[in-house]
């Protein structure tokens, strides 16, 4: 495995020998909706388990394919969370209060939860992606979350809750300046708790994801002033070394990792041997979603084939990788191809489109082990 990173240096044109469909198709990112579920509700203190299930995703990617070759179903999760009585003392708060514990004391650039972010260590295996933001990470490929135990700020206690979890490449921990009770008309604006929050997610976190800042709860009180959450000393990590593959996928080989980019494979004897692309931002990064849609479209092909010639177009190989679009993960990327190509046509790293730059990072290849034949 090699260092995670996104391969920004080049920014190479594609090989002019291959079809232009190969680009990163942009229109189909722009076309996709956003999960309902980016991250932790501010309100709440406890979640469940991941709730992504991979069998479940290839399940629906491959249903897709039978009513509609091209359009990409979607799944959201909903989270609900128990209503607390009015002035009824919140769960959690075990973390520092800092000062007087003011919004200016959470924030304060010099006090004691930044410098606790500041001095975290950085766990092993682990590379710091961000320190010290006042914003947690919401971004696809959202897992599950944990308030953690205690006073401490347990990098290593999250990195752990990260390590468990098949799916999960990032974390994300941080305070959060919470309500000690329900805010409510008898108790608006109360005194503040301060829960540490850590969070997981299938993809690479950055700087960028960081964008809840927090939010206004409850009514005003006598000055005017409702109670504001607030975010504290986030730092992110995502895994140096990557293991997206959960295991080996049933009846394909691989994967085979792809040093370079993104497949731009040439015609093959004057053939385009490119089927089309997939993208799915639904779950983290899971290729068991490229290789039930190759199934699912070699059943359609045969099914829809021209019976004079007795022919389809088989798929019998697909490159999965991170669509990244200005440092930020969109999705899991799927290019279906006739037959295989290797590392040497790995030649699409990206490119950019107006002010925006598109990056390619876990880059794998899979072929059938049993190459279907094209043929009825």
């Amino acid at each position: 495995m090699y260092s995670r990173k996104i391969i920004l240096a080049a920014l190479f044109g594609l090989v002019t020998a291959a079809p232009k469909p190969q680009r990163i198709n942009i229109s189909a990112l722009k076309e996709l909706s956003t999960p309902s579920v980016l991250g932790p509700d501010l309100a709440a203190i406890s979640a469940t388990a991941s709730s992504y299930d991979p069998s479940k995703a290839a399940s629906a990617a491959a249903a897709a394919i039978a009513t509609d070759p091209v359009t990409v179903q979607k799944r959201t999760v909903d989270i609900h969370y128990a209503k607390r009585a009015a002035c009824e003392r919140e769960p959690g708060g075990t973390g520092p209060i800092p000062g007087d514990g003011t919004v200016n004391d959470y924030l304060a650039i010099d006090g004691p939860l930044a410098r606790a972010a500041l001095n975290a260590p950085t766990p092993s295996g682990y590379t710091k992606s961000f320190t010290n933001l006042h914003g947690s990470t919401q971004q696809i490929g959202y897992l599950t979350f944990f308030t953690m135990p205690g006073t401490d700020y347990d990098v290593e206690g999250c990195a752990a809750r990260c390590n468990s979890d098949s799916y999960c490449y990032a974390f994300n921990i941080y305070y959060e300046r919470d309500p000690a009770v329900d805010p409510s008309i008898d108790c608006p604006n109360p005194a503040p708790a301060t829960n540490i929050k850590c969070s997981l997610y299938g993809y690479p976190v950055t700087a960028g994801t960081a964008t809840n800042t927090g939010q206004y709860r409850g009514p005003p009180d006598a000055n005017g002033q409702a109670f504001h959450v607030v975010i504290a000393g986030s730092n992110g990590y995502t895994k140096l070394t990557a293991t997206p593959v959960p295991d080996p996928l049933a009846n394909f080989t691989g994967p085979s990792e792809l040093l370079r980019g993104a497949i731009d494979a040439p015609l093959d004897n004057g053939v385009d041997t490119y089927l089309g692309m997939r993208l799915y931002n639904d779950g983290p990064y899971d290729p068991t979603q490229c290789a039930a849609i190759c199934e699912a479209q070699n059943a359609y092909n045969r099914a829809t084939a021209n019976n004079a010639t007795g022919t389809y177009k088989p798929c019998n190989f697909f490159n999965s990788y991170i669509l990244v679009k200005n440092e930020v993960p969109q999705g899991t990327y799927c290019g279906f191809y006739t037959r295989t190509w290797g590392n040497e046509y790995a030649d699409n790293v990206g490119y950019q489109d107006g002010e925006d730059v598109y990056t390619i990072e876990e880059s794998y290849t899979f072929f059938r082990t049993v190459p279907d034949s094209g043929r009825l």
